[in-house]
């Protein structure tokens, strides 16, 4: 566990922090890091139409479980044009928005800094955010504590954290080509297809919104269970009752950042 011990060094030399908390496996153990380490902290999450209602009360509920100080803040994103548009900056003014609003409540309530739950691998991919992180001053310490997906997994499992295997869930606008306009009734038509498809088993799935196609993305090993006629006909109904017209899978199966190509 020494490498958990660094990011608690990390923490500790910021004396307090406002963490912005997801309710994820990376920002999960940094709420749990920000306990252990006994600075004066708050977890907060941002509330919008582009966060799914699961991970929300999954948020609570991993704060609540970790006993850190925990606020439900509502964001303003979708009130921003340049985020509606929905250009490859997307990210940038989403970060943009909801740093500014962590910034201004840890100034307001005397936190020194916003600590947020980027890892290294982050870093490999195309991550606007992270500049809208450099732009606002905030900190990331799992990244500064040299951790990657799998050394958070690891670290997590050993601590008990039951996010430890969780799959990414990354905001409801990813699942929009860029250049789509974002609205939030096709926000909700997204969470409540996915929502539908989990109940039916499948993990770390996503269905990508293209108007009115839903293209449905499941792991290579769930991909044969759409040979099931009786399962076809169940998500094609749901999802056509949710506004789609059109219906497909995607052959490739399910691969994170597919839209960044």
């Amino acid at each position: 566990m020494q490498r958990y011990k660094r990011l608690l060094s990390i923490l500790k030399s910021l004396d307090s922090a406002v963490v912005a908390c997801s309710g994820g496996v990376d920002s999960t153990l940094l709420i749990k890091a920000a306990k252990d380490s006994n600075i004066n902290a708050l977890a907060v999450t941002g509330k919008s139409p582009t966060i799914p209602s699961a991970d929300l009360n999954e948020a609570i509920a991993m704060a609540s479980e970790i006993g850190l100080p925990h606020r439900v803040i509502q964001t303003s994103e979708m009130q921003r044009r340049e985020f509606r548009e929905n250009n490859r900056e997307r990210c940038f003014f989403c970060k943009d928005t909801l740093f500014g609003e962590l910034k201004t409540l840890a100034l307001k309530e005397g936190y020194q800094w916003v600590v947020e739950g980027s890892n290294l691998d982050d870093l490999k991919d195309y991550r606007p955010g992270l500049r809208a992180r450099d732009l606002h001053g905030v900190r990331s310490p799992l990244i500064e504590a040299g951790l990657a997906k799998e050394d958070i997994r690891e670290i997590s499992r050993a601590l008990g954290l039951k996010t430890w295997n969780r799959p990414a869930s990354p905001c409801l606008s990813s699942r929009f080509p860029y250049g789509l306009p974002i609205t939030e009734g096709e926000l909700k038509m997204v969470e409540e297809a996915e929502s539908f498809l989990g109940a039916l088993g499948f993990r770390g799935l996503r269905v990508r919104h293209h108007g009115d196609l839903a293209r449905i993305e499941v792991g290579a090993e769930d991909i044969e269970r759409f040979f099931d006629p009786e399962l076809r006909r169940k998500v094609v109904s749901h999802l056509r009752g949710l506004g789609y017209k059109y219906i497909s899978l995607d052959l490739e199966g399910f691969k994170s950042g597919k839209l960044n190509r």
